[in-house]
Parts: C-alpha cells; structure tokens; sequence
C-alpha cells in the first residue's frame, strides 16, 4: 500500500454531503481561537523547528498572534502539566498543541518518557474537554526528528496546529 493510498481523498468530505444528514469536521479556520503551544526545551533544536511550523501554520489559518501562547517546558515528561494549566488555568485557551523530541538512546528513559508523555496528553483533554494535539516525536535517530521537523507541509508542528484548530472546530460543532 502507497502513502497516497492511506490519504483520504480531498473531496471525501464534501462528497458525503448527499449521502449524510451532517459531515462534521475538516475545518480549518483558526478565526478567532486562542491557541497555546506546550514546548519543550529538551531536544530543543528540533522542537524550535516544531514550533516555527506550527506559527507558521497558525497564521495561515488565521490565528490572531496575540491569540497564541507560547510556553515552555524542561523536557516532554512536563508537557501535560503545563497543557493543563494552559487549558484550565485563568485564561483558558481554546485548544493546545505539545510539541518536542524524544528520541531513542541507550537506556530505558525513551520508553518511559514518551509513553508517559502521551498518556498525561491524552488524559488532559479527555479530562478537560480542550483539544490537546499531540506533536511530541518518538524517534529512533536524530535524523528521524530532523526529517519530521524540516519546513514546509511534512512538518509535524504543523500538524499539531492543524490537528488543534480542527479538533477545537469539531467539538464545538458536535
């Protein structure tokens, strides 16, 4: 199977609209949403990538800059308690994308830090109701990360963005 195979095709959600009494999701507009970036400082070099992927995407979909947090961590282990005073503190945002690195070394840290990092990600906005993207790399190698993390469209800060803006759209359509 081919990456294009695994894609879903552009017209696949506007073509349901016949066949459907509502197609919820796919949009994209950051109008008006306040969005905060969980960053971590560790591995920091591709995480700055990250977040200049995700900027960049924020603007393009229209995302105010004074709507954007950005806040940073020591390591991706830190992310979820930082998401979740992003997404319930005194100015709650609409929605968070974390973002880092952890990439594979010698010891067991790898599997303990990125598992746990996912888990506390995904337990903050099951708990919260506020997207939470996930945009932390699990590598193997530092070319792996760097490779996820060049500019342009296969960005993974990018997709963090995007994943927060359409999550955020969705829920409050659902």
């Amino acid at each position: 199977m081919g990456a294009n195979e695994l894609e879903l095709p552009g017209d696949a959600l506007a073509s349901l609209a016949g066949s459907v009494g509502r197609v919820l999701g796919g949009d994209s507009s950051g109008a008006g949403l306040r969005i905060a970036l969980a960053c971590s400082r560790f591995n920091g070099g591709v995480t700055w990538r990250l977040l200049a992927g995700a900027l960049e995407l924020l603007e393009e979909a229209g995302v105010d800059r004074s709507d954007v947090a950005v806040a940073w961590v020591p390591g991706a282990f830190e992310l979820p308690l930082v998401a979740l005073r992003l997404a319930t503190g005194p100015t709650p945002v609409d929605a968070v994308a974390c973002l880092g690195a952890v990439i594979r070394g010698e010891t067991g840290h790898y599997d303990l830090v990125a598992g746990e990092c996912a888990a506390g990600v995904q337990r903050v906005q099951l708990d919260t109701g506020v997207p939470v993207a996930f945009g932390v790399l699990t590598t193997e190698t530092l070319d792996q990360a760097l490779a996820r993390s060049e500019s342009g469209e296969g960005n993974k800060g990018r997709e963090a963005a995007r994943t927060a803006i359409e999550m955020c759209r969705l829920l409050r359509a659902v």
